[in-house]
C-alpha cells in the first residue's frame, strides 16, 4: 500500500512547508493554510530544576577556547549517584572520576593554568567574552606553535588578550595590562609582537578616538569636551593623511 500524501485542498499539490514556529502547514503553491494551530511533540527547552534539564536537554555546551579541552570533556556520573552504590562500586566510581580528571599532555597542562590567567586578568579588565574566547583560540595555537618556551606564561597570556582587545577594537592600553597581570608593560609588548609576527596576525593600528569616552569617562568630562576632543583628532587625522598624499 502507498503511503499517504497529504495535498492541498484548493489547488491539489503537494508542495506544502511546515512553519513550526506557528505550527501551520502552508501549500508553497497557492498559499493555503492547510493545518494550523498544530501540536509541537519535539523537547522544551525551559527547565525548572536539574534532573528535568538532563532529560530534555539535545546537546551539550558548545564548543570554546576558554576551556583546556574545548568544551568536549565528559563527566563520569554525578554527584548523587555515588550514594547509591556499594563499597567497591564506590571506589571503582572515585577512581574513574580520577582518571577522568587527570590531565595527560604538557600543552593540556598549560592550557589548564593559563586559561585560569587569562579569565582572571579578562574579569580585571571587564572584557567581553568575544575577546576573552579570541585570545583564549590566540593563546592556544600559540602553545601549540612552541612559541611559550622560554616565555612566562602570564606575559603570553597578557600578549594574547592585548591582541584580542585590538584586534575587536577594544580601547585597553599597555599600562592597564601590566597592572591587571603584574607583567612589565614592555615584556608584554614584546611578547604581542612575536606571537602576531610568528602566527600570522594582522592588527591594524589602533583608533586613537577609541580611547576617547573611557579618558572623558575617568576625568569626568562633559559630552561637549567630548565632541571637541573627537573634533580635534579628526582634524590631526586628516592633516597627517594630506602631508602623506603631497610628499
Amino acid at each position: 500500500m502507498a503511503p499517504y500524501i497529504k495535498k492541498c485542498s484548493e489547488c491539489g499539490g503537494i508542495n506544502l512547508i511546515m512553519n513550526k514556529e506557528k505550527g501551520e502547514i502552508i501549500c508553497r503553491d497557492c498559499g493555503l493554510v492547510i493545518e494550523e494551530k498544530m501540536i509541537d511533540f519535539s523537547q522544551e527547552w525551559r527547565e525548572f530544576d536539574h534532573d528535568e534539564g538532563d532529560k530534555k536537554r539535545r546537546t551539550g555546551s558548545p564548543m570554546t577556547y576558554t576551556k583546556f579541552d574545548r568544551g568536549l570533556g565528559t563527566d563520569v556520573g554525578q554527584k548523587g549517584d555515588v550514594y547509591q552504590l556499594q563499597s567497591k562500586e564506590r571506589n571503582k566510581y572515585f577512581r574513574l572520576r580520577k582518571w577522568q580528571h587527570r590531565i595527560s599532555t604538557a600543552i593540556e597542562r598549560n592550557l589548564k593554568l593559563a586559561l585560569a590567567e587569562l579569565k582572571r586578568v579578562a574579569s580585571y579588565l571587564k572584557l567581553p567574552g568575544s575577546v576573552e574566547e579570541e585570545s583564549a583560540r590566540i593563546y592556544t595555537m600559540a602553545v601549540q606553535r612552541g612559541l611559550v618556551r622560554g616565555r612566562s606564561m602570564e606575559s603570553v597570556v597578557a600578549g594574547a588578550l592585548y591582541a584580542a582587545c585590538r584586534r575587536h577594537e577594544i580601547p585597553r592600553t599597555l599600562d592597564e595590562l601590566s597592572e591587571a597581570s603584574g607583567i612589565d608593560k614592555k615584556e608584554i609588548g614584546r611578547t604581542y609582537r612575536f606571537i602576531t609576527r610568528e602566527l600570522g596576525i594582522r592588527i591594524l593600528p589602533s583608533n586613537p578616538i577609541d580611547y576617547i569616552p573611557r579618558f572623558a569617562s575617568a576625568l569626568k568630562l562633559n559630552a561637549d569636551t567630548q565632541t571637541k576632543a573627537v573634533e580635534i583628532l579628526e582634524k590631526a587625522m586628516r592633516r597627517e593623511l594630506k602631508e602623506k598624499l603631497q610628499t
